[in-house]
């Protein structure tokens, strides 16, 4: 009886966890469609009545126009006023809201929006025993240690530095924003950074 509990459980776990991901993100595909269309419906509207293109050019067009705000918008925050401006408008009100920190650092890592600071990934003993640490190098120029970010999951920019002894430092062939996506993911995928490992000491 036991055992059927067990497989039971196991298999709608299983299943679970299969089914969930794929309903997200129909859901997250759906809302930015109803999103998108909510948003340009107006536009589309005004080319309609004004220029008498039909509905899909309209369409069309209406997303162009989102598309250039979005690169205006881009060319704006890379100046000094513009990134000053926005700075100031995310230390008073967006980072005051929880969960904007955590999509954004989401979306920094996924797509990449921004330089990669580390310079490699490392599994490191900070205190000389068994337990590894999924590490992120920051600054390899000091000759008996290196210097290392240690993330907090499942905020990826929140964590220590440690300056290490290179004894216990291992470097490990593994991209970068792969090794953060774990940090992201709670853990999940380790697997794979942990085979590094053993291939570093065959």
């Amino acid at each position: 009886m036991n055992k059927v509990k067990s497989f039971l459980k196991t298999t709608f776990l299983g299943g679970f966890l299969v089914v969930l991901p794929i309903i997200v993100l129909i859901f997250v595909l759906n809302w930015l469609f109803d999103f998108l269309t909510a948003n340009i419906s107006p536009i589309t509207k005004l080319l309609i009545q004004t220029t008498k293109v039909n509905e899909v050019v309209a369409a069309v067009i209406a997303v162009t126009i989102m598309l250039l705000l979005f690169f205006v918008v881009g060319i704006l925050v890379q100046t000094r006023f513009g990134k000053f401006f926005f700075e100031i408008f995310e230390e008073r009100l967006l980072k005051r809201i929880p969960i904007y920190r955590i999509i954004k650092e989401t979306v920094i890592q996924l797509f990449g929006g921004e330089k990669m600071i580390f310079k490699g990934v490392a599994l490191v003993k900070p205190f000389n025993n068994d337990t590894m640490i999924t590490a992120f190098i920051t600054d390899d120029s000091i000759e008996d240690y290196i210097t290392v970010f240690i993330p907090s999951a499942p905020a990826p920019t929140g964590g220590y530095i440690y300056h290490i002894k290179r004894e216990y430092v291992t470097k490990i062939d593994y991209p970068v924003e792969q090794a953060m996506r774990t940090v992201l993911s709670l853990g999940a995928g380790s697997k794979d950074v942990l085979k590094e490992l053993e291939v570093n000491k065959k």
